[in-house]
């Protein structure tokens, strides 16, 4: 009876045992990829819409660009200066030139630096960058920029074809240009420009945006007063020196042509002296006279009926 068992029990301790293998292959499997995945050399492009492909992470640094950057020789880099600026960019008008220095004061040379510009709205949203225009001066003739999304809000470009040696000591001068379409938001009235070196600090400035004014609707003219006519003076003329008595009277009035009904019905005059004073009216009036005789038609009436009743009652 003991033998059935202990074979069922092998048989369940290799199953088992099987089983345990598979598992710990999957999951050797499964680390060894994640691994693999981890280990390759992409990444994902800065402010990149979702869906993008990625990126190949840039090769490395030649030694001429890691002189360039290092902080043993140039420290924290070329500085920026702006030299000129304008007073405002108009939204939908001109664009608006900024003049830039770039001096190197580090000790050493730069093989090659170049410069790059960008756009923030530090109170509210940041213009896209189809709504700005950036160009730079390079041999004479202006080259526009493609402008793009940054890591943060700002919208910016570099300028390669403005790239060139720096020696130590020395100042290379830039110009940028600016220009914003008409749709951007009325809710902006500022914005900071920056501009920077491949390799050093940049320099911020802040100019002010402006709306343009919508065009004032026009004025009707008044029109000018008639003038008289030669005739129409010597007719004014005339009736102004015509005198008083040769004009035509006026009209009578309503008033003047039939007398008002209260006129025709004033009280006769007495016959009392001047001076006389007037006297309080006496005696009934006629409303008091038919009063009088009715009352006395009821009371008559009144008794020969009573009479009447009498004679007929008979006699005992």
């Amino acid at each position: 009876m003991r033998t059935p068992v202990i074979t069922r029990f092998a048989k369940n301790t290799r199953s088992l045992s099987g089983r345990r293998r598979i598992a710990a292959l999957a999951a050797t499997t499964v680390l060894a990829g994640g691994i693999q995945f981890l280990a390759t050399d992409t990444a994902w492009a800065c402010g990149a819409d979702e869906g993008s492909a990625p990126v190949t992470a840039p090769a490395k640094q030649s030694a001429v660009e890691e002189q360039d950057q290092s902080v043993e020789l140039h420290g924290q880099g070329a500085t920026t200066t702006f030299t000129s600026t304008p007073a405002a960019i108009t939204i939908g008008g001109p664009k608006a030139e900024f003049d830039v220095a770039v001096s190197n004061r580090t000790g050493a040379d730069y093989h090659w630096i170049m410069p790059g510009i960008s756009v923030f709205n530090t109170h509210g949203a940041t213009p896209r960058p189809s709504q700005v225009t950036a160009e730079i001066m390079v041999n004479g003739q202006w080259q526009r920029l493609p402008m793009r999304n940054g890591c943060d809000p700002a919208v910016g470009s570099e300028a390669p074809a403005a790239g060139a040696p720096l020696a130590k000591g020395h100042t290379v001068n830039y110009r940028f240009r600016v220009g914003l379409s008409a749709d951007v938001a009325k809710d902006i009235d500022g914005l900071q420009v920056i501009v920077s070196p491949s390799n050093g600090r940049g320099a911020i400035t802040d100019v002010k945006v402006a709306h343009p004014q919508a065009p004032a609707k026009p004025t009707t003219p008044a029109k000018p007063k008639p003038t008289p006519t030669k005739e129409a003076k010597e007719a004014k003329e005339a009736k102004e020196a015509e005198p008083a008595t040769d004009r035509t009277p006026a009209a009578p009035t309503e008033a003047t042509k039939s007398p008002s009904p209260q006129a025709t019905s004033a009280a006769p005059a007495t016959t009392a002296p001047a001076g006389t004073p007037e006297l309080a009216h006496t005696g009934a009036s006629g409303t008091n006279t038919f009063l009088a005789l009715s009352a006395a038609a009821l009371l008559a009436l009144g008794a020969g009926v009573l009479i009447a009743v009498r004679r007929l009652r008979p006699q005992r």
